[in-house]
């Protein structure tokens, strides 16, 4: 006996889901905004964000490069942030209300970051990887990569979802 996949969400159920994601990552999680922190897109492997250099984020006066907490951060955000989308996608016979609730359990358990390289950049961007979606953990891995395209952080983490 074969099961077919629960009915995906229309179109227009999707992009409030899409636009609830988005807008709760840039605006309601303030300190995403310290850090402006921007959507800009999912690809095969996730979402990605984007956040410009800015004298405020520099932790190294002498050399100019980006504070290892920003780095962090950001990771860290990255990583909840695709766990978002891949539980929105898990649940995708569920409207957007509905997948916003749970979120509301999300939060990080663990983080490692690996700093590569030093934080120098006009701006930085930001994805991750789900590697598991449990009932109640999720983990990723992330990167962080410069204007050039250099690697300049990696992370692992792990999360409470449920």
């Amino acid at each position: 006996m074969t099961h077919s996949p629960p009915p995906r969400r229309h179109a227009t159920e999707q992009h409030k889901l899409d636009a609830a994601l988005t807008t709760l990552f840039e605006q309601y999680i303030r300190f995403n905004q310290v850090l402006g922190l921007k959507f800009v897109g999912t690809g095969p492997s996730g979402p990605t964000v984007r956040f410009e250099m800015r004298p405020d984020l520099v932790g190294h006066q002498l050399s100019g490069r980006l504070h290892g907490g920003v780095i962090s951060a950001t990771l860290d955000a990255m990583g909840g942030l695709a766990l978002m989308w891949a539980i929105g996608e898990k649940h995708a016979d569920e409207t957007a209300a509905h997948v916003m609730q749970r979120l509301a359990k999300l939060g990080t358990i663990d983080l490692r970051v690996d700093y590569l390289r030093p934080g120098l950049g006009k701006h930085f961007t930001a994805s991750a990887e789900v590697l598991r979606l449990g009932g109640r953990v999720g983990t990723t891995q992330m990167r962080l990569v410069n204007d050039d395209g250099t690697l300049i952080a990696t992370a692992a983490a792990a999360y409470v979802v449920s």
